[in-house]
């Protein structure tokens, strides 16, 4: 971009970007359809994310960033609560941070987030970022488009990449499916031999802990999920007891970029 006019910017070519009411970009190139474009879903998400459910992981991956200014981007950063953890525990720097979506509504919940930070709507198979600007990739089970990491990465940059583990929310998953059912287990595998194929220097994190529920927030983690996505899943067995806590499981994967 190279300048700001009224409420638009301008890139280079002359190409005019204007900014929505609530401050974000539109910056998708092509019609989206997704299955996440619904505004209770990510209320509930707001809700269960802003009581904890990824405090543990957002621990690690804060401790982990280098301590100095950072520009970094949140892939698929949703109602905006893991960028508003990370930007409020480095108040102390002078951050660029910035979050990006492809579900206009998640956009929209985002910017009532307080932390400072930028939001906007693109596609992480085209990421509207210059080559090699960006510091520190967050992708907390979100897809991953490498070649546009590898790309937007600056030197020595880091990607931390989070994939659940075979107990992720296994408690949910359990009242979801029958044991028959292939989704009443998990493995993740096939993502993280992915990883390492394409990033064999890739240091893996274990992360575990329990979350505890109430009521309230057992009901909007059931929102949230795709876990109730499947044809098989049966969400009215879930609260036929109390479901008073649930595991989070994960792997945080971090790549340094040494090129």
């Amino acid at each position: 971009m190279a300048a700001i006019e009224d409420y638009s910017l301008i890139c280079t070519q002359g190409h005019r970007f204007d900014l929505s009411k609530k401050g974000t970009l539109f910056l998708i190139k092509h019609g989206v359809k997704s299955d996440y474009d619904q505004k209770e879903l990510w209320q509930a998400r707001r809700h269960v994310l802003q009581h904890g459910l990824f405090d543990g992981v957002l621990e690690q991956i804060i401790h982990r960033m280098p301590q100095r200014n950072l520009t970094y981007i949140d892939v698929g950063c949703g109602e905006g609560t893991p960028l508003a953890r990370i930007r409020e525990q480095r108040r102390q720097f002078n951050d660029q941070a910035i979050g990006f979506d492809i579900s206009k509504d998640a956009i929209n919940l985002a910017t009532q987030q307080t932390a400072n930070s930028f939001f906007c709507i693109a596609d992480l198979a085209a990421l509207p970022f210059a080559d090699r600007q960006i510091d520190v990739i967050i992708d907390i089970l979100s897809p991953s488009s490498y070649h546009e990491f590898d790309r937007v990465l600056a030197q020595n940059g880091i990607l931390f990449k989070v994939i659940p583990n075979a107990e992720y929310l296994i408690e949910l998953r359990h009242r979801l499916y029958r044991p028959e059912d292939p989704k009443y287990s998990y493995h993740n595998d096939d993502v993280l031999n992915r990883v390492l194929e394409q990033y064999p220097q890739t240091e893996v994190v274990p992360v575990k802990y329990q979350f505890d529920l109430t009521p309230a927030l057992a009901t909007d983690l059931l929102k949230m999920t795709p876990l109730q996505w499947g044809t098989q899943a049966n969400p009215a067995n879930v609260f036929k007891t109390p479901l008073e806590h649930v595991t989070v499981d994960m792997s945080l994967l971090i790549v340094r970029k040494n090129l």
